[in-house]
């Protein structure tokens, strides 16, 4: 994938899930220049930002961190470490966060 290539692609991730994140009650979701911040009531804030060097998504949520490459065969970010899927992973955490289950965008 070329730099143009990745850019379109992590933009329509950010944009992806700064839209179905939005929806939420009791989180603040903020898009600009490559990064979506999360705020939560408690002051909290997660980080889905786009790491152009790397080529990759990053998502920080509290302690933990997740960096996450494109599969063009899967068409989705996956996980450099294990392969989870990244739209599972932020649902499973904001979720955690929040206290509901969320269902990662479609």
């Amino acid at each position: 994938m070329d730099e143009q290539q990745y850019l379109r692609t992590a933009d329509a991730c950010l944009d992806r899930a700064a839209r179905w994140l939005g929806a939420c009650e009791d989180l603040d979701v903020t898009a600009s220049d490559g990064i979506v911040t999360m705020e939560f009531e408690d002051g909290a804030r997660f980080v889905l930002n786009r790491q152009a060097a790397a080529r990759q998504i990053w998502l920080a949520a509290g302690a933990r961190a997740w960096h996450y490459g494109w599969d063009a065969a899967q068409r989705t970010w996956v996980d450099d470490r294990d392969g989870h899927d990244l739209y599972g992973r932020l649902a499973e955490v904001v979720g955690e966060k929040l206290g509901m289950r969320l269902m990662p965008p479609s």
